[in-house]
């Protein structure tokens, strides 16, 4: 099927759904992405264009929650921005106690790779015995794969080769050119879907939050909001790890800058 072009009324239409849903403003350089995200869904209902798509996606919360799926950018791979990994591993896990439990939160961690980059670390550096990984993401489909821990080889290349045999399994027959992540790290993480633009569930407190590009989507008022709604999850004198590209430069919060994109609550 030809990739129809996507009419400027549809594009706002979309525009409006996603920030409504994800408080995220799509560009207008973002019509061609839009366009092709979403041609898969116009395929499969046959349709003939956005339009007709989007009174679907109006009238059907579940149809809406798959486009909002599509257009939700999901770039991750393991051991990403490496010295976030290194500072936690050298600075802060050296520091807590063997009597202590310790839980992180991947707050954006798409399809899982961040969450068992952590899991790693953690199975090697951590003195205590009791700790925890909680991944959270809008999209469901990221969700769905980040449970089953089960990616592409290829997806392998960034984990150290001592880790890679440890804690990776690969697969055969049918899971041919696959690897599995090892039970023991699966079973010390939880998954939930969470919009972080909306008041946050009963998760309990953490000692880190990695909130790793995820603010560069968002305008200046909606970033505020945010880091303040994950703060209350964070234990005082816990850690909050952004992206080596973002900033929280403007922001009235109780942090203390520990090393570039790396804060501590107060």
């Amino acid at each position: 099927m030809t990739e129809l072009a996507i009419r400027d009324e549809d594009f706002s239409a979309f525009q409006a759904m996603f920030f409504n849903a994800a408080g995220i403003r799509l560009a207008p350089g973002k019509k061609a992405l839009v366009a092709s995200r979403l041609a898969r869904r116009l395929k499969h209902y046959g349709l003939s264009g956005y339009g007709e798509y989007f009174q679907i996606v109006s009238g059907d919360a579940s149809e809406q929650a798959v486009a909002v799926d599509l257009l939700t950018t999901n770039e991750t791979y393991f051991f990403r921005e490496p010295k976030h990994f290194d500072y936690l591993a050298t600075k802060i896990l050296p520091k807590i106690p063997r009597s202590e439990s310790y839980r992180i939160w991947s707050a954006a961690c798409s399809s899982g790779e961040e969450v068992y980059t952590l899991a790693m670390l953690l199975a090697e550096e951590m003195v205590s015995p009791s700790w925890e990984i909680f991944g959270s993401d809008l999209s469901t489909a990221m969700l769905a794969r980040a449970c089953a821990g089960i990616y592409p080889m290829e997806r392998g290349k960034g984990i150290p080769p001592e880790l890679l045999k440890r804690y990776c399994w690969r697969g055969t027959n049918e899971e041919a050119g696959k690897f599995l992540i090892d039970e023991s790290l699966r079973k010390r993480t939880q998954f939930a879907q969470i919009n972080l633009n909306e008041p946050l569930p009963d998760i309990g407190l953490f000692d880190v939050i990695f909130l790793r590009n995820v603010l560069i989507y968002f305008e200046a008022d909606k970033k505020q909001q945010i880091v303040a709604r994950l703060l209350h999850k964070l234990r005082p004198g816990g850690h909050l790890i952004i992206g080596h590209s973002e900033s929280l430069n403007g922001m009235s919060l109780s942090l203390v800058a520990q090393s570039p994109s790396i804060y501590r609550k107060l």
